[in-house]
């Protein structure tokens, strides 16, 4: 045992990666619903770690900081600009008020319990469960006027009271919205969930054949053409538009002809004994009536590639669109909507659902039907594994260099901070990428890595160097810290359910996404979406997860600012 402790000392690289591996673990294991999740498993079994003496170099963990910020700021900056706009307007004011709760009510009960500005840094972190206020809040006290013995102090305290008050941050989140909030908006909300998929074309969910949920899937069939049949003499066009007008919008792509296989054209004439590969919807084809068509296999004829492609809308003439919209236009042929995601949130598929610039879809079809429309929507969001790295370095320098400017007032530094900067950076590039899809690439499983193996090797480090002194922290703080926590938790969504319904007079399944939303608290926008046994939810939660990512981490800053 002894070896293995001289090694990781020795090795402090291996003791980091250790971490990891046994937090992400633990944060996979889950009791009923509840699971402590990745972030403060990793800061428990780091801080376990940290025990062992094990010294890292801070700067290791500011690198995959800012990496992090830089994710963040990049993945929600196309839908925080979008906001800006006149129909998002009222849903940023909206977050920024409840973000500004966020911070005064842990300011306040922080002051009223006497904590200092660590322990009230991290109960904002814990509570609020915005993990990236630990690097912020470190940077922000570092830049203080204070001896050294007192900064480390002061930062080893954030991560304690992190861990303490998170748990009730995640669940606590998680239950008061999907329990409590119904409950706030006006009882049951599962039926008003149907009102507003009926508003927003639910009612047409299963009668517009343009439009497929996640689960559904393309097939398509091969039919001999009998003379009596419906189909015979006619032309491809002519046949397609009899199966629409039967609500059933099904594509020929391919004929035989005896021998020869064709790809088939409006203009192309069916004739007896031709048969046609018919594509579209499962349950179009399930319920297809095929009565003077006989089913055949033909390999040969349907084996042809299917295009599943992911497709950034970028198109002026496609923004603003519903979907429904979208499905009637000419270059939509033979292509079925598969998702539909917004800064990385996956959106309710239907048919008034609207359309914004930076959305991802996902289209199914012939490579040639789904090529022809990605013309006319935007850029191809193509498999690849290369990360733009220019962009990427020089949006984390720029913001670095901007963040580390600063004032002084009353002997206060007064600035973003580099890990500030970095977000803010992160933010303009991400918009940047949202108009501009030629350049800036990051592969999603590289913006993963990023976002989440930056955020957890820098909990990593601060959990292994806050372990020595974890302990007695904990013992200073109490178990108070812990119901302090909870009512800095509790209190600004209350708020916020009251405030969506009777200030803003938002929809209430739309005020439940705007709340999880504000507080970035992802764990709970599922919680309400099993409890309204409906997406719609989603349709409140991306502009406010943006402004709220954005507003929060900085409160890292103003939340030392406020202590001092």
């Amino acid at each position: 045992m002894n070896w293995i402790v001289t090694i990781l000392r020795q090795y402090p690289e291996l003791a980091i990666f250790l971490t990891l591996s046994i937090g992400y673990f633990i944060g996979r294991l889950k009791i009923k619903n509840f699971s402590l999740g990745t972030v403060t498993s990793v800061l428990l079994v780091g801080v376990l770690i940290g025990q062992l003496g094990i010294q890292i170099s801070p700067n290791v963990k500011s690198v995959f900081f800012l990496m992090f910020l830089f994710a963040v700021g990049y993945s929600v900056g196309p839908q925080f600009f979008a906001g800006l706009k006149k129909d998002g307007l009222p849903q940023m004011l909206y977050a920024a008020i409840v973000c500004v709760c966020s911070l005064l009510f842990p300011y306040l009960i922080g002051t009223l319990m006497g904590y200092d500005m660590g322990l009230t840094a991290g109960m904002l972190a814990g509570s609020q469960t915005i993990s990236a206020v630990i690097g912020v809040a470190s940077d922000t006290i570092n830049q203080l006027d204070l001896s050294a013995e007192q900064k480390t102090s002061m930062i080893n305290k954030i991560p304690v009271a992190y861990a303490v008050t998170y748990i009730f941050g995640t669940a606590g989140s998680a239950w008061i919205l999907s329990s409590i909030g119904p409950k706030i908006l006006g009882g049951n909300l599962v039926e008003k969930a149907k009102e507003l998929e009926i508003k927003l074309g639910g009612d047409a969910i299963g009668n517009d054949p343009g439009i497929a949920s996640a689960y559904d899937r393309v097939i398509y069939n091969a039919y001999k053409i009998a003379a009596h049949s419906y189909a015979c003499n006619k032309t491809v066009a002519a046949i397609e538009a009899e199966l629409q007008r039967n609500e059933r919008r099904l594509f020929v792509q391919r004929i035989r002809k005896g021998s020869e296989i064709i790809d088939a054209t409006p203009d192309t004439i069916i004739h007896e004994n031709d048969v046609i590969a018919l594509g579209g919807r499962r349950e179009y084809m399930m319920s297809y009536n095929a009565v003077n068509e006989t089913e055949v296999l033909d390999a040969e004829l349907l084996n042809f590639p299917v295009e599943v492609l992911r497709v950034m809308i970028v198109k002026k003439e496609i923004v603003n669109k519903t979907l429904v919209e979208l499905r009637m236009m000419d270059f939509m042929h033979g292509v079925v909507i598969r998702t539909l995601k917004r800064s990385g949130i996956e959106f309710p598929i239907l048919p008034n659902t609207q359309l914004n610039k930076g959305d991802m879809i996902e289209l199914i079809g012939t490579k040639r039907d789904v090529e022809k429309a990605i013309l006319h929507i935007g850029y191809a969001d193509r498999p690849t594994n290369t990360t733009d790295m220019i962009f990427v370095g020089l949006g984390i320098v720029l913001g670095g260099l901007i963040g580390a400017l600063s004032i002084k007032v009353s002997g206060i530094p007064i600035g973003l901070s580099t890990s500030g900067g970095v977000l803010i950076a992160g933010l303009f590039f991400g918009w940047l990428r949202g108009q501009h899809p030629t350049f800036g690439r990051i592969p999603e499983p590289a913006l993963w890595v990023m976002s989440n193996v930056g955020l957890n090797m820098f909990i990593a480090v601060v959990g292994i160097a806050a372990g020595p002194s974890f302990i007695e922290g904990f013992k200073e703080a109490g178990w108070g810290l812990f119901v302090a926590g909870a009512a800095a938790t509790a209190l600004p969504l209350i708020f916020a359910l009251y405030l969506g319904r009777y200030v803003f007079k938002f929809h209430p399944i739309i005020t439940l996404g705007c709340a999880a939303g504000s507080r970035t608290t992802t764990a709970a926008l599922g919680a309400i979406q099993d409890a309204v046994k409906s997406k719609t939810p989603a349709l409140g939660y991306t502009v406010t997860y943006a402004v709220g990512n954005t507003l929060l981490i900085i409160w890292g800053v103003l939340i030392i600012i406020l202590m001092s």
